[in-house]
């Protein structure tokens, strides 16, 4: 499978500019999607970066009726060894932050399970990639970059065509979480992932990057040869793919 070195498309703005953007675009693709009679089905990340975005998709339900009846979503990936209604899980992280607020069934809604026994992780991320394949593909992939690369949590190291598997989360990415749960050595170890390929094959990708801190790995994801210590360079020649950036994070 080859890789592309061509450039990653850039918008310029604020997060708040870029939270209406996406927005814009995932209201345009429900609405155009339920005129056919198809669900959207979008992948969606959690931590900070996205929060503007969700916000402004409640704002537009309660302003716009815009109607989420025909949205199913997957989730990038989730913690191993946390159950549902962890503080810190991706579900229950979900559930509070978005979907409780728009009324999005729970059948819609499709997370990596946290606490799936060990023997059957291999079975349960197959299942998540057939899942996937069932609903008709990603339609649209909003993404954060990680400080080390990472998208999902694709972590340096990952391969370009690897799918929903269980990863070792880099000592990066632990460290970054560790105040969210009390120190780092409350942080798991490990999680389970969409891969770069199921990213990939989402029909669009935006990413998302706000902060000073996402300098330096902006600054390689743009310029780096697209390989596998910065798993983020494999977004470059997708047929349709944005970054979103603020000044602080482009270094302007």
């Amino acid at each position: 499978m080859t890789t592309s070195t061509a450039p990653l498309p850039i918008q310029a703005c604020s997060p708040a500019e870029a939270a209406r953007e996406v927005a814009r675009e995932i209201a345009a693709l429900i609405r155009e999607r339920r005129a056919a009679g198809r669900m959207a089905v979008l992948c969606l990340p959690t931590g900070r970066t996205p929060l503007g975005v969700y916000d402004e998709l409640v704002r537009m339900q309660r302003d716009e009726a815009l109607d989420f009846a025909n949205v199913t979503t997957f989730n990038l990936d989730e913690f191993l060894g946390l159950p549902p209604e962890h503080p810190q899980s991706f579900r229950r992280y979900m559930r509070e932050r978005f979907f409780a607020r728009i009324g999005l069934e729970p059948t819609h809604t499709w997370i990596p399970s946290g606490d799936v026994a060990p023997a059957q992780i291999a079975a349960h991320c197959a299942e998540y990639e057939r899942e996937i394949a069932d609903a008709g593909g990603l339609d649209y992939a909003l993404l954060g970059i990680g400080r080390n690369g990472h998208i999902g949590f694709n972590e340096p190291g990952s391969a370009r065509d690897s799918r929903t598997r269980e990863v070792r989360l880099h000592e990066v990415t632990r460290a970054d979480a560790a105040r969210a749960f009390g120190g780092l050595e409350f942080v798991p170890e490990r999680a389970i992932t969409m891969g770069v390929a199921t990213i990939l094959g989402a029909r669009r990708v935006r990413v998302l990057a706000f902060g000073a801190d996402k300098r330096d790995i902006l600054r390689r994801t743009l310029e780096d040869t697209p390989g596998p210590q910065v798993p983020a360079t494999f977004l470059r020649g997708h047929p349709d793919v944005r970054l979103l950036a603020d000044g602080a994070a482009l270094g302007r």
